[in-house]
């Protein structure tokens, strides 16, 4: 068993807050904040989206969990089977049940961690739908707000399937054979079954919801949304609605998701509104136990809390049988904003892959992603930000206590995978290194995450097939290319091209490339294994080009270094033939002596 942070670091010394407790129930993990100075004697019980939704709320909900446990409000969020970090499959053939019921699993866990028998609901998407169908089903609930609630789910069912090809066909990704009539969105997957019964889903038809009060946020955009709220008042339930400002903006892209202050505060106001005063926290005594380890005959895992104070959140997987191997572990790192359970679930189902193949492996969030919480003082943008490092090198330390003497493997996409490399330039623990589609090597100064979105490094190649498409010419006549802007990208791009045969001869002729040189340079001198993947066509391949020439050929120069290009892969390396060339490069590494 790896050592795990019990409840003696509730503050930091740098006023970084601790993050929430993990606990396991029912194959299943979730996060518990208990009540901060002021214990109320009611709990908030989280109910999440499914699918692009939950990837980009899942920040949302850990600063709701933060503000309410600060107000003296205990809370719990978990995912249901099948999603995040739950132990079964996306091909789980349980039905919507199965959520409902463990919805009600959930409810009682958090009554047992938090001594509080009222709950409060929070419930978002098909969240909503989720609590509504428990409660009515009879689980004791004293409110619940309602966040862009799903209220059909035949309506709610076309919108999945056509966002679903919309997102395929922009990352091309071809259906799955096996996809049957379920539903596949961003490597998320519901089977045929659970996606028939949300079908089904009519909650403007629910004949009771014997809850006391209900706060229903509601878009403006979704006459529905404000209509079950009268429903509800109609069945004799105290309701305000409040509108739902920003749903768009949270719910779009996880890397550029905003948060709604708005929908932060009234909530926060509508739940201090319904609970009574409180009990100093310390009097309660309730210490939650160590999560405990959970997992089949293949895999165990165990949810930690690592870091000073127990500042961040992850997820050691571990073989469940004795091995003779003499294999490396392994630090997988989250792309962008994406929860550690990763992109369409890859890094869970990567990590358990590989302990199948008798390798440990921890997964984690970084500060302010997901469910860790922020550092004081740095910047609320943590992504290419050195701050970081600091988070690769306390993983690196937690593992280092439990396996003492240990080498370690870090692999990583986009983000993941330039942090993965700034890391091993840094930290002599680091031997080898798996680097799927890295935008760049270096992050240039002062350039903005935001404006890199908007507008990405593209090759010539880009520019000039691009050119002579006749959807180019007519954006233009229509004016919505800012020439000027293109112009000044493909003049960098030129430069870029012709300045290449000088890179490695002159060490660099910019700062950053002479950054990058010394980079690679350090990991030759220590023969760390560098292994870089990419999908064809990646914009990630611009910046491996300008520095080891087209087709790698400087890669001459490293004898440690390979790369190759993963034929029918996306960016995300989304499709299960993509995943398992990554994993392969992985145990590769993982087992060399």
């Amino acid at each position: 068993m790896f050592m795990v942070m019990a409840r003696d670091a509730e503050t930091v010394s740098d006023g970084a807050m601790p993050a929430a407790f993990p606990v396991t129930f029912e194959g299943t993990v979730g996060w518990f904040a208990p009540a901060r100075d002021i214990a109320k004697p009611v709990a908030v019980l989280f109910a999440s989206p499914w699918g692009l939704e939950e990837m980009c709320s899942r920040k949302f909900f850990r600063i709701l969990s933060e503000r309410l446990a600060a107000m003296g409000v205990a809370n719990l969020r978990f995912d249901y089977p099948g999603t995040g970090d739950a132990l079964s499959d996306d091909g789980a053939t349980a039905g919507f049940q199965a959520w409902v019921d463990s919805f009600s699993i959930a409810a009682g866990q958090l009554r047992k961690l938090s001594g509080c028998k009222r709950i409060v609901v929070v419930g978002q998407g098909i969240g909503a739908a989720v609590a509504i169908k428990a409660i009515e089903a009879g689980e004791d609930c004293e409110a619940i707000a309602l966040l862009a609630p799903v209220v059909s789910g035949r309506l709610y069912a076309r919108e999945m399937s056509a966002m679903a090809q919309m997102i395929n066909e922009k990352l091309r990704i071809a259906r799955a054979p096996a996809d049957g009539g379920g539903l596949t969105m961003a490597g998320l997957s519901m089977s045929e079954g659970l996606f028939d019964d949300i079908r089904k889903i009519e909650l403007g038809k629910v004949m009771a919801c014997p809850v006391g009060h209900a706060l229903v946020f509601a878009r403006a955009e979704r006459p529905s949304d404000g209509a079950f709220a009268k429903h509800l008042a109609a069945l004799g339930v105290d309701v305000s609605e409040a509108p739902f400002d920003g749903y768009a903006k949270l719910t779009t892209n996880p890397t550029v998701a905003v948060v709604p202050d708005a929908v932060v505060r009234d909530l926060m106001k509508w739940v201090a509104d319904i609970c009574p005063d409180g009990v100093p926290a310390r009097e309660l005594k309730l210490e939650p136990e160590p999560a405990a380890p959970h997992g089949d005959d293949k895999f165990v895992e165990q949810p930690i809390r690592f870091g000073k104070g127990g500042r961040m959140l992850g997820i050691v997987c571990r073989p469940s049988f004795a091995t003779t191997k003499s294999l490396v572990p392994v630090i997988l790192l989250s792309s962008g904003y994406d929860r550690m359970s990763g992109w369409g679930r890859s890094s869970a189902r990567l990590a358990r892959a590989l302990a199948q193949q008798g390798i440990i492996s921890f997964r984690f969030d970084c500060a302010n992603v997901a469910d860790s919480p922020p550092v004081p003082g740095l910047n609320e943008q943590v992504l290419y930000d050195v701050a970081q490092l600091d988070d690769v090198s306390a993983a690196l330390d937690f593992l280092g206590e439990q396996l003492p003497g240990t080498r370690f493997v870090v692999a990583g996409r986009c983000s993941g995978a330039y942090v993965g490399l700034q890391a091993a330039w840094r930290d002599d623990r680091i031997t080898a290194v798996v680097a799927v589609n890295p935008e760049v090597f270096e992050w240039q100064a002062g350039r903005s995450v935001e404006d890199a979105l908007d507008n990405p490094t593209q090759s010539m190649d880009h520019y000039v097939s691009n050119l002579w498409r006749i959807s180019t010419g007519k954006r233009i006549l229509r004016g919505e290319i800012d020439l000027l802007a293109k112009a000044r990208q493909v003049s960098k791009s030129l430069v870029r091209r012709f300045s290449r045969p000088l890179v490695w001869p002159t060490g660099g002729m910019t700062r950053r490339e002479r950054i990058v040189c010394a980079g690679f340079r350090v990991l030759a001198r220590r023969r760390v294994k560098v292994t870089l993947l990419y999908s064809p066509g990646d914009i990630g391949l611009e910046e491996f080009g300008h520095f080891f020439g087209a087709g790698g050929r400087q890669l001459s120069r490293f004898a440690d270094m390979n790369y190759a290009v993963v034929s029918g892969a996306d960016h995300n390396f989304t499709p299960e033939q993509s995943r398992k060339a990554y994993l392969d490069a992985i145990v590769e590494m993982a087992s060399l002596p």
